[in-house]
C-alpha cells in the first residue's frame, strides 16, 4: 500500500516506485502500473483537544516546554559502552506535557518501563505520548566509536550468542521471503535454495537450514565475483558457472553487495541465495541431461552476470541469456522463461530483505560491533573443528600409531574416490587429501572443487558433538587438496550435472568413513525429471540413511548434501501430467547391523502424455557400504513399464527416454548401510520394524517449518 499525504497534488506513482525499491531491490521502469484498488482513510475527532489532536496527527510535537520534572527516585543502572551510571527514576502519571528529560532515565507508567538511553530524551506532548529522539548525532557516533572500542577488548558471551542468532536470523528471513514470492514448484514447494550472510572477506557468516550442498559452495562465488567483477551500489550479480564457485548449472546464485549508507566504498558484508531452476536450456527438459559431456549441453551459463544494474532489472539481458542455449545442435533455450524471471525476482528481492536487515543491524549496533562479532563467531566455530581434530588425531595414533585416516569408494561407473587425512593432533589441523582420485569423467559426474568444500564443511559441522555455526571457521584448520584435471577438479568445459546432486554425496561417504563416523547413506539424489517443450519438472527422492556407532539409519529421508521437500502429490498430479500410482517405503533394503540402515523408498509415476524422462542416479551397481561389520544397504533401480506392449525395462543408472500415455516409471531407492556385527545385536532389538526407533520429529527442515510457523 502506497499512502501519500494530504496534499492533493500527491504524486503517488513516485511514491509506489520508492517503496517497490526499497522492497524488491530494483524497479522496471519499461512496466506500466496497474492500480488494483484504492483505499479512502477518514479522520474524525475523537472529543480530545483539536490543537491536541493535531498535534498527534503532525506528529507528536510537544507542547511548551516547561520546567524540568524532578525524579521520584534514583538507581544504578548499565549501559553498554558507557557503563553504570546513576539514573533518574521518573512517573510518567506526574509528569506535565511540554516536561522534558534528559537521558540517562527510567519513566515508570502502570503497565511498563521506558529507558531512556544516555544522549536521548523524552518529552510528553499534548497527547500524552512520549516522545523519545536523540539529542545529536554527534553524541549518537561519540556513544557507537567507545561501544566499537569495548567490542574489540573483550568478547561477551551473551552478546556472542545474541550475534550468532541475529545472524542467523538475517538468512531465515530471506529464504521465508525467497518461498512466500516465488512462483516455481521447485523452490516454492520444495524449498531447493539457500540463503546465507558472507563478511567483508566473502567468507560465510551465517547460513538458514537449507541446502547444504549449496552452503560451503556459495562462499567460493562471493570470492570469485569478489576478485572479477566490479560491484557498485545498486548492483545484484548471477552466476552459475563451475569455475565462478557454482555447483551445477540450474543453481542459479544471486548475490548483492552491502555498502554502508551513503558511502560508496568497498562492501561492508554480502547476502546471496541459490535456487534449482527446473529448466535454463539444454539438451533435456529439467536441464539435467544423464548423457551430458559438455557443460554447453546443460543450459544457460553466467559468470558474473549483472542481473541488476544501478537498480535497473535487466530483464531483456537476462532473457537472451537463458534463451542462448538453443543455438546448440540438439539444446533449447529455457522451457519456461516465466518461472525463471519470476524466480529470479524473488531472488533478488530476497537479498534485498537481507540488506535491509544488515543494515538495521550495523544501526543499532555500529559497524565495528557487528564485524567484530562476526569474527568472534568464526572463531568459535574454528575452534571446535580443531577440538575435533585434536581429538580424533590423538585416538588415531594411540591406535595405529600414526594420525592418518583413509577411505575410498567407487563411482559406477568404475571412477574412485580417494581420501587420506592427515592430523597434527597437536595444533588441531588437518590436510584432506584426495590424490589417487580418478580423472575427469567424460560423462557428467564431474564436481568442481566448490562441491567438494560443501561437502567439508558439513561433515566437519556434523562430527563435532556440540552446536556450533555452520561458517567459514569450520574451514581454517583444513587444507584442501584437490589433484588438477582430476573427478574433483575438472577442466572448465566439463560437464557437471551430475557431480553436485550424485558425486557430492558419495565425497560426504569417504569422509565420513574416513572418520568411521556412519556408515553410508543412500549416496545419491535420485534425481528425477520429465517434461516436454512446454512444461519442465525436477525431483529428488529420498532414500535410507546410514547407522552409526549408536543410532538406525532412517527410512526415507533425504540425507547429507541434500534437503529438499517432495512436492506434495496433490500438487505434482494437479500442475503435471502424471499421476502417483505408489509412494512408500521399501522394507528391507536397509544394511543389518548391530545398527541397521534405514530403508528406501518405492515411488510409481504413470505418465498421462508423451513426454521426455530422465534419470539421473547412483548406487545401482555398488551398494552403500556398512561399518565395522555391518552389512551394505541394498542398491536401487530404475524400471520402466510400457503400457502399450506390457515391455518391462530396466532403465539403469543414467539414461534419458520417451514415454507415453499410461507409461509407469517405477524407481526403488537405495538403503542405508548397517553398523557393527550383526551377532553383537540384542535378542530385544529384532523382529520386524524393531531397527526403528521412535520417531522424533528433528533436523534443518524440521527447524525450518518451525520457524516458518512461529514467524
Amino acid at each position: 500500500m502506497c499512502r501519500g499525504s494530504t496534499e492533493p497534488n500527491e504524486d503517488y506513482l513516485s511514491v509506489f516506485v520508492h517503496r517497490y525499491r526499497t522492497e524488491f531491490g530494483f524497479t522496471l521502469d519499461d512496466r506500466r502500473v496497474l492500480i488494483d484498488d484504492i483505499r479512502v482513510r477518514g479522520v474524525a475527532s475523537s472529543g480530545a483537544d483539536a490543537e491536541a489532536a493535531a498535534d498527534s496527527l503532525a506528529g507528536g510535537e510537544v507542547a511548551v516546554e516547561v520546567q524540568q520534572p524532578e525524579p521520584v527516585a534514583h538507581s544504578r543502572v548499565y549501559f553498554e559502552g558507557v557503563g553504570w551510571q546513576t539514573v533518574g527514576i521518573y512517573r510518567l502519571d506526574r509528569l506535565s506535557p511540554g516536561q522534558c528529560i534528559t537521558g540517562p532515565a527510567v519513566v515508570l507508567e502502570q503497565n511498563s518501563t521506558v529507558l531512556v538511553e544516555p544522549d536521548w530524551t523524552a518529552s510528553l506532548t499534548k497527547t500524552a505520548d512520549l516522545l523519545i529522539s536523540r539529542k545529536s548525532a554527534e553524541a549518537a557516533a561519540s556513544v557507537n566509536e567507545t561501544a566499537v572500542a569495548e567490542s574489540e577488548v573483550k568478547v561477551d558471551s551473551i552478546q556472542l550468542s545474541i550475534f550468532s542468532h541475529r545472524f542467523m536470523s538475517i538468512a531465515e528471513q530471506m529464504g521465508r521471503v525467497l518461498q512466500r514470492t516465488s512462483i516455481s514448484t521447485n523452490i516454492k514447494e520444495r524449498l531447493d535454495f539457500s540463503c546465507a550472510l558472507f563478511g567483508p572477506d566473502g567468507g560465510l557468516v551465517a547460513n538458514a537450514p537449507h541446502i547444504p550442498v549449496h552452503l560451503g559452495a556459495m562462499q567460493e562465488t562471493v570470492r570469485y565475483q569478489m576478485a572479477n567483477c566490479e560491484l557498485l551500489p545498486g548492483d545484484v550479480i548471477l552466476a552459475n558457472h563451475p569455475r565462478a564457485g557454482g555447483s551445477h548449472l540450474p543453481d542459479l546464485t544471486v548475490i548483492t553487495p552491502v555498502f554502508l549508507p551513503g558511502s560508496g566504498q568497498s562492501p561492508i558484508f554480502f547476502v546471496a541465495n541459490r535456487g534449482h531452476h527446473a529448466d535454463i536450456g539444454g539438451r533435456t527438459p529439467g536441464s539435467m541431461p544423464p548423457d551430458s559431456h559438455s557443460i554447453l549441453e546443460e543450459g544457460a551459463v553466467f559468470r558474473s552476470f549483472h542481473l541488476v544494474r544501478g537498480g535497473q532489472f535487466r530483464e531483456a539481458e537476462v532473457t537472451k541469456e537463458l534463451m542462448a542455449p538453443a543455438q546448440l545442435p540438439g539444446c533449447s533455450g529455457t522451457r519456461n522463461l516465466h518461472d525463471n524471471l519470476s524466480d529470479l525476482r524473488a531472488q533478488v528481492a530476497a537479498n534485498q530483505k537481507g540488506v535491509a536487515l544488515v543494515t538495521a543491524l550495523i544501526e543499532e549496533y555500529s559497524l565495528g560491533v557487528v564485524q567484530a562479532y562476526m569474527k568472534f563467531i568464526q572463531a568459535n566455530a574454528e575452534t571446535a573443528v580443531r577440538d575435533l581434530l585434536r581429538r580424533v588425531g590423538a585416538s588415531a595414533l594411540a591406535r595405529t600409531g600414526a594420525s592418518r585416516l583413509s577411505f575410498a569408494d567407487s563411482l559406477d561407473d568404475g571412477s574412485d574416490i580417494r581420501l587420506s587425512v592427515d592430523i597434527d593432533a597437536k595444533a588441531g589441523s588437518a590436510v584432506f587429501d584426495f590424490a589417487g582420485t580418478s580423472l575427469e569423467s567424460h560423462g557428467n559426474l564431474n564436481a568442481p572443487r566448490a562441491v567438494t568444500m560443501s561437502a567439508l564443511i558439513y561433515c566437519l559441522r556434523c562430527m563435532v558433538p556440540y552446536s556450533i555455526p555452520l561458517n567459514q571457521g569450520c574451514l581454517a584448520p583444513i587444507q584442501l587438496r584437490l589433484p588438477e584435471g582430476s573427478l574433483l577438479s575438472p577442466s572448465d568445459i566439463a560437464a557437471v550435472v551430475g557431480g553436485n546432486v550424485l558425486t557430492s554425496q558419495r565425497i560426504v561417504d569417504v569422509i565420513l568413513g574416513a572418520f568411521s563416523a556412519c556408515a553410508a547413506s543412500q549416496g545419491c539424489m535420485n534425481n528425477v525429471t520429465f517434461g516436454d517443450d512446454s512444461v519442465g519438472y525436477y525431483e529428488t527422492v529420498a532414500g535410507g540413511s546410514g547407522a552409526g556407532p549408536s543410532w538406525h539409519g532412517r527410512s526415507g529421508v533425504h540425507t547429507h548434501m541434500t534437503n529438499t521437500r517432495i512436492t506434495d502429490v496433490e500438487i505434482l498430479e494437479r500442475r503435471y501430467p502424471v499421476i502417483v500410482d505408489h509412494f512408500s517405503l521399501c522394507p528391507g533394503t536397509g544394511g543389518q547391523g548391530q545398527f541397521n540402515g534405514g530403508d528406501g523408498i518405492l515411488r510409481v509415476l504413470r505418465f498421462r502424455k508423451d513426454l521426455t524422462l530422465s534419470v539421473l542416479t547412483e548406487r545401482r551397481v555398488h551398494a552403500p557400504y556398512g561399518l565395522k561389520g555391518g552389512q551394505p544397504g541394498s542398491r536401487g533401480s530404475n524400471s520402466l513399464e510400457v503400457a502399450a506392449t506390457g515391455r518391462r525395462m530396466n532403465l539403469g543408472a543414467k539414461t534419458s527416454v520417451s514415454v507415453g500415455p499410461g507409461d509407469r516409471f517405477v524407481l526403488r531407492t537405495p538403503g542405508g548401510g548397517g553398523f557393527g556385527p550383526l551377532a553383537s545385536k540384542g535378542t530385544s532389538d529384532s523382529g520386524a520394524g524393531a531397527h526403528q526407533p521412535p520417531l522424533v520429529l528433528r533436523g534443518t527442515l524440521v527447524d525450518y517449518e518451525q520457524m516458518q510457523f512461529s514467524a
